[in-house]
């Protein structure tokens, strides 16, 4: 749901994605910050949001703001 959010607004070229499955390191990174594997995850100046729903309406929210600082 997330990945297709995003598509949808957009942003492909702006959100950095980081597959936990296809790189150890980055689930590494990723249960070392936040105490857990679970995705999806976006992280907001550094701070973790996890819940689809709750990632979706900020991604709404901030679109023009995540355009712009790319």
């Amino acid at each position: 749901m997330v990945t297709s959010k995003i598509s949808d607004l957009g942003l492909d070229q702006s959100i950095e994605f980081k597959n936990t499955l296809e790189n150890p390191s980055h689930r590494e990174f990723h249960q070392n910050k936040t105490g857990r594997t679970t995705v999806p995850c976006l992280y907001i100046v550094g701070e973790p949001l996890f819940e689809s729903r709750d990632i979706m309406t900020w991604l709404e929210q901030n679109k023009e703001k995540i355009i712009k600082s790319k």
